[in-house]
């Protein structure tokens, strides 16, 4: 994932919905209960975290039983920890107070209560990097009897591990922000764990590939197990039957069906949130819907070029929910004026814009009926509400808007099912579109009478459109 492009915006839940959702997460709910529990005869070891006799203490407290009670409690105390909501006061004695950001859960904003949360996601993502302890333990033992932890005898390289795990998250936030609707689907576990390890030239896995990515399975499957209780994902985790044989890695799924048994994850609402934060502070372009409703509308238009259509749909809906309708109008279809490349798009973006804005707009779609530029697509809006009186296009214009809704998809889309459909419309309709077309003064006419022709499944029409677009650039000495 590079972090010279932005990604697709992220449609996050308002700040007080999610701070609710943060302060409901087991992890963080039990920290909190953790540093209210905590008092002048709680101890802590030179690292902060409870002394040994201590921590069943403060599973008992937290209400947990079963083998997995001291290790949640430990971990719920790390997170108080480092989140603030304790503090060491005294490192000799070992004691410790109730940290500052305690009270940010109760008296503070919703972004403060954010704030908490992130640094208790930050606590899971390096515990989460880390082997099982009985593997740091064999580690240990098998070092030069110093003590000393031997990273080479457990294969563990704690940069690659935690790079590895960025860039599952990664993708997993791309899956979940390309998406059309509001929420993610669930993703399953092998295609994530493809996603990072599969090179993308690669069009069958080698065996050895495979056998990587049923590993890093096994990896993320512990993983995300940890990062469920703090709110990240939710997770389905891979079936234990599958895991029966202890010194056998899974086999490869066969169907859709099948698929689910091997672990399904999906971003909630607040992971969203967090891994945007994360990605924010790492320097990429990560913008959230609602990031341009203060700005002006050609920074709407260039803004919402790459957006899905979904996100720029909401996106749009942002920027007039703070105008009035006329105005906005008016802003619009000044911003959709130019003939530079992305000028086709602004204008489609524009259109769109401009089908969410009531019937009083239409002073201001009359007002450019006469502009080269503007004046089919005013025609359209127009025709579309039902008023009077629209005067007719002339052929120029018909055939100007046509190439400029074509240069607007291919941009969009490229050549997508959808373009190639209406290109075949087009040709099926206008038997002599092609004559007329190469004559179009638009600064796009040559490279989309050029995409028709690779478009158009016919070969003869196919070859029409080619010798069109030669035409068009001899005329315009390109």
């Amino acid at each position: 994932m590079s972090d010279s492009s932005p990604l697709p915006p992220a449609r996050l839940h308002p700040e007080a919905e999610l701070a609710r959702d943060a302060l409901s997460t087991p992890l963080l709910s039990r920290a909190v209960r953790l540093a209210r529990w905590a008092g002048p005869r709680t101890r802590v070891d030179a690292g902060g975290g409870l002394v040994d006799e201590q921590v069943p203490e403060a599973a008992e407290a937290l209400g947990l039983t079963g083998e997995d009670a001291v290790a949640d409690a430990g971990a719920a105390w790390r997170v108080a920890l480092d989140a603030g909501l304790v503090e060491v006061v005294d490192e000799e004695e070992g004691t410790v107070a109730a940290g500052a950001d305690l009270a940010l859960l109760t008296g503070g904003s919703p972004q403060d209560v954010l704030g908490v949360w992130l640094a208790a996601l930050e606590t899971v993502l390096a515990d989460a990097s880390v082997p099982d302890l009985g593997g740091l333990v064999d580690a240990i033992a098998a070092g030069d009897g110093s003590g000393e932890l031997d990273l080479d005898s457990l294969h563990w390289d704690p940069e690659a591990e935690a790079e590895f795990l960025d860039g599952v998250l990664g993708n997993l936030y791309l899956l979940t922000v390309g998406e059309e609707g509001p929420v993610g689907a669930p993703v399953p576990l092998p295609a994530l764990a493809a996603s990072v390890l599969v090179p993308d030239d690669m069009a069958e896995p080698t065996n050895e590939v495979l056998e990587q990515v049923s590993d890093a399975m096994m990896r993320l499957d512990d993983q995300f197990r940890m990062l469920e209780p703090v709110g990240l994902v939710e997770y389905r985790p891979v079936d234990e039957t599958l895991l029966s044989d202890a010194d056998e890695e899974p086999a490869a799924p066969v169907d859709d069906t099948d698929v689910s048994r091997y672990g399904m994850v999906r971003l909630t609402p607040l992971g969203l949130y967090g891994l945007r934060a994360r990605l924010l502070e790492a320097g990429f372009d990560a913008p959230a819907v609602g990031d341009l409703a203060d700005k002006g509308a050609d920074a709407l238009l260039d803004g919402t070029a790459s957006f899905p259509s979904a996100a720029a749909h909401a996106e749009t809906e942002h920027w007039l929910n703070r105008r009035e309708p006329l105005t906005a109008a008016r802003e619009l279809l000044a911003a959709a004026r130019g003939t530079d490349e992305g000028a086709p798009l602004r204008r489609l973006r524009c259109q769109q814009a401009l089908s969410l804005v009531g019937a009083s707009a239409e002073p201001a779609l009359r007002e450019v009926l006469d502009d080269a530029e503007l004046g089919g697509l005013a025609r359209v809006w127009l025709t579309e509400h039902g008023a009077a009186d629209v005067p007719p296009p002339s052929e120029a214009m018909i055939f100007w808007l046509t190439i400029d809704t074509v240069a607007a998809q291919l941009a969009a889309e490229g050549n997508s099912e959808e373009l190639r459909e209406l290109v075949e419309g087009l040709a099926h309709r206008h038997s002599g579109f092609f004559a007329t077309a190469w004559r179009v003064d638009h600064p796009a006419t040559a490279d989309v009478l050029e995409a028709m022709g690779r478009l158009h499944p016919d070969k003869k029409i196919a070859k029409e459109a080619r010798k069109a677009a030669f035409k068009a650039r001899s005329q315009h000495g390109g």
